[in-house]
């Protein structure tokens, strides 16, 4: 005897156990597993070593052999001179190039999606990827020879112009402008490619339809594109919060000088000093870790408001 439906009753699809889940989908597992394995390796198996920060490290007595001393290290930097400028020049110039370079990948990408001449549109993007296939070592050099008060192509034309030469990273005032500014023009076209793919998933469809009514393309661009790679964008913006305190250190250090060093010394670029070149292996340690608690304590939070705010959150 066939089995009656209720007639208005919601349809409710079995779950699936772990085990069937993985043994249907086996292949994306599989496929899956070398990312896994390499993770658990580099990252996940170090991890064990962050017990030096709460060590006296010594090289020949190792981790485990090293005397335990609790959170000293972690007081000696909250109370030491560099804490307060340190974390201050990591945060300003973190929320600055935050506030800068978030929106204008994003702001780019509209801009050449809504471009209907392909060609030109190529040509555009492939000047604005190409940056960022330039090292950092080698976009610290050009900075420091184009801004140079002697020589640089800059100062010559301030020159040409009657006025006097600037020393740019001699002035700390210049420092995060240049810092900032340089990573914007370096990582704009790289960074709008993950939004070039959210908005390459937009139905044609409604694009028509909206011109058929009439709308231009700033609307089509502010009512069907920007709704569309928002929650992308969410996304990222809560990832960037979440390494509000990680600057790079290679361009910090690279551009850094004992002019600008009031502005220009944040967490890594101390932590690279007190770790390697003074060998304070423990309390460079304790510093990364107190950078690295900041960071997830601020990817929680800005994941809770996100996802109250717009349902959009990462976890």
């Amino acid at each position: 005897m066939a089995t009656k439906v209720k007639q208005g009753a919601a349809y409710t699809p079995k779950k699936r156990s772990l085990a069937q889940t993985i043994k249907l989908d086996w292949s994306l597992y599989v496929f899956c597993l070398p990312g896994v394995i390499l993770t658990f390796i580099f990252s996940y198996i170090p991890m064990y070593g962050v017990q030096i920060a709460f060590r006296n490290f010594n090289g020949k007595q190792g981790i485990w052999g090293s005397p335990w001393v609790g959170l000293r290290y972690f007081e000696r930097f909250i109370k030491s001179p560099f804490f307060g400028q340190t974390i201050s020049n990591t945060l300003i110039l973190s929320l600055y190039g935050l506030l800068v370079s978030f929106p204008i990948p994003i702001i780019l990408a509209l801009m050449l999606n809504s471009f209907r001449h392909k060609r030109y549109r190529k040509v555009i993007q492939m000047v604005t990827y190409a940056p960022n296939f330039i090292s950092t070592v080698v976009m610290c050099g050009m900075l420091i020879l184009f801004m140079s008060p002697t020589v640089g192509v800059i100062n010559s034309v301030i020159k040409g112009l009657g006025g006097e030469a600037i020393n740019f990273m001699g002035k700390k005032e210049y420092w995060r402008h240049i810092y900032v500014w340089s990573g914007v023009w370096q990582g704009m076209g790289w960074s709008s490619v993950i939004y070039f793919a959210a908005l390459s998933g937009i139905s044609p469809e409604l694009h028509e339809a909206a011109m058929v009514d009439g709308a231009t393309k700033f609307q089509i661009v502010r009512h069907i594109d920007f709704p569309s790679i928002l929650p992308t964008a969410t996304i990222l913006l809560i990832m960037d919060c979440g390494s509000v305190l990680s600057i790079g250190f290679e361009k910090a250090y690279n551009l850094q000088n004992s002019l600008n060093l009031s502005v220009s010394e944040i967490i890594s670029t101390y932590v690279y000093k007190v770790g390697l070149l003074e060998n304070n292996m423990s309390y460079s340690s304790a510093i990364g870790l107190f950078q690295t608690l900041v960071n997830l304590v601020l990817l929680v939070t800005v994941n809770k408001i996100s996802d109250k705010l717009s349902g959009n959150s990462m976890f």
